[in-house]
């Protein structure tokens, strides 16, 4: 087998509208409007620098059906550039941007393959020599809602000898807050015959499997506060024995996260301000050279926790936090390059999972209600059907409301936990504040 090298990416969403992000700077908005773009600009400086035979994008190019013209002409001018550069581009698309639309205004150039609605198979050939190297299947959505197996209709030819890979939009064992479209189980993959697997639909970055390899690189850019940390591709070599080795390369123009506080020790809101504030220029030091937006979750039991339960305390550290990070946008000539972009860190907003000032280990033995409380809550950690029982008693009275059950529905298991356990520390604070005061009277 010849050595190849290529790139898998998925998810590129070009021209996402970022949506939810109010009170933003105009410049930081500009950062969010460019960043799918940066993030196109910087797989394509990475595979021109790698030398890669070719890349493989398994859906979702544009982030919805109407893609703009900006989002065409952009992705055209980055589709020259790897032209110049002797590099081939196979392409599907997913349920953001199906076939049946009437977008495609302007045509691909003949080094990029864009797979129709039923599986076809392309030889790929390595750029140097024109050697062929890979067989490269794969299937587009032909609406925005494909319900079947696809990955079914992928059947590796037995009469080559070339590594096979596999374009698919898909949800693989029905992986929990994505729709289930194109689902599929591993097995169904396993039993393929194909060398990998490149998926795409999943935006967290996960290896499900090697030998065969099953891939989701995520997207390439992270869109809201649900997709934390670093975004990019995979840059994949292939040895003579067909053996495959996979770096992660980053891409992400922003990035996403979230930071942890502990009001542990602490007596007052200033010295919160002043943590929170170590935090971001810890941050802004570790950027490289990215933009940052981060969700600060508070931790920790102490005096600041009553304080924290009301709202008011913490949306008045968020603005005070913003202001500092305006003020340095008014004060710096902040452009759309990643060196000026890095001097920012974005405060989002807060998730409060602080607790009062209790011997927790003693109430959760204690024969109690609110031992019992905290044992109940504890439990939910480790039992989902207990979990998806107490969530759904507590939320039933929303079940008629549309709107509200369709958020309840997208819910996660780690979200629907951390309502639990706000619950039970909210109800802890609650109890005990009523106890002393109580005792007080008496």
């Amino acid at each position: 087998m010849i050595p190849f090298r290529f790139i898998h990416a998925a998810d590129l969403h070009l021209d996402s509208p970022f949506a939810g992000m109010s009170g933003v700077p105009g410049k930081l908005r500009q950062h969010l409007q460019e960043s799918t773009f940066a993030a196109l600009h910087y797989m394509v400086e990475l595979a021109i620098a790698e030398q890669v035979d070719f890349i493989v994008v398994s859906g979702d190019v544009y982030d919805a059906s109407d893609s703009s013209l900006r989002a065409q002409l952009r992705l055209r001018e980055a589709w020259d550039l790897l032209g110049i550069h002797g590099i081939s581009v196979y392409v599907i698309h997913g349920n953001h941007d199906p076939l049946n639309v009437g977008r495609l205004r302007l045509a691909h150039p003949e080094h990029v393959t864009v797979f129709g609605s039923t599986v076809e198979s392309v030889i790929a050939q390595r750029r140097s020599d024109g050697q062929p190297v890979a067989v490269i299947s794969g299937i587009s959505y032909p609406t925005s809602a494909v319900t079947e197996n696809t990955s079914l209709q992928f059947h590796r030819d037995p009469s080559s000898e070339l590594y096979h890979i596999g374009l698919l939009h898909a949800n693989v064992d029905g992986q929990e807050g994505h729709d289930a479209y194109s689902p599929c189980s591993l097995r169904d993959l396993q039993q393929s015959g194909y060398d990998y697997w490149a998926l795409g639909h999943i935006h967290k970055r996960q290896v499900l499997h090697e030998a065969p390899w099953v891939v989701y690189p995520g997207n390439i850019q992270g869109r809201s506060l649900k997709e934390t940390g670093a975004k990019g591709c995979y840059v994949v070599d292939v040895d003579q024995h067909g053996q495959a080795e996979l770096s992660f390369r980053a891409l992400d123009h922003v990035r996403w996260l979230e930071a942890e506080l502990s009001i542990t020790g602490l007596s007052s809101e200033e010295q919160l301000r002043d943590q929170a504030n170590e935090k971001l220029d810890e941050l802004r030091e570790q950027s490289d050279g990215r933009l940052q937006i981060v969700r600060f979750v508070l931790t920790g039991r102490g005096a600041l926790h009553t304080l924290l339960q009301t709202g008011t305390e913490g949306e008045e550290l968020i603005q005070e936090l913003r202001r500092r990070e305006s003020q340095r946008l008014e004060g710096e000539e902040i452009g759309l390059d990643r060196l000026s972009a890095s001097k920012v860190v974005w405060p989002a907003g807060l998730k409060i999972r602080t607790g009062p000032e209790i011997d927790r280990t003693a109430l959760l033995q204690e024969d109690s209600f609110l031992g019992e409380l905290l044992r109940l809550a504890d439990s939910v950690e480790h039992e989902e059907a207990l979990l998806e029982e107490l969530v759904g008693t507590a939320l039933s009275s929303v079940h008629d409301h549309r709107r509200l059950r369709q958020l309840v529905w997208e819910l996660g298991s780690e979200e629907k936990a951390a309502l639990v356990r706000q619950a039970a520390e909210m109800a802890v604070s609650l109890l005990t504040e009523q106890e002393a005061k109580g005792g007080a009277r008496r």
